[in-house]
């Protein structure tokens, strides 16, 4: 089994990409959704959305594409966990 802290790096690093528009730690200042405190299976269903087409985005259904369904879950993950 992988380390506890190991992954929790890893989702740390992977959702500090999502800053540039999401706000640090997933809370927004204004214009895009905060993702901080979401629970993970909407966060998890709306990127799903985003990767088949099914909601419309600007920038996120390319996004999306560039991750795995693990990192995906490291992500939401941390997102969910965050206040």
């Amino acid at each position: 089994a992988q380390d506890p802290l190991v992954n929790r790096t890893r989702a740390r690093n992977l959702a500090a990409t999502c800053a540039n528009c999401h706000g640090t730690n997933g809370k927004s200042l204004g214009g895009m959704e905060s993702l901080a405190g979401e629970p993970k299976e909407k966060l998890l269903q709306k990127l799903a959305d985003y990767r088949s087409g099914d909601k419309p985005a600007t920038i996120m259904h390319q996004i999306v594409v560039g991750y795995t369904d693990e990192q995906l879950d490291l992500i939401t993950t941390w997102f969910a966990a965050q206040k």
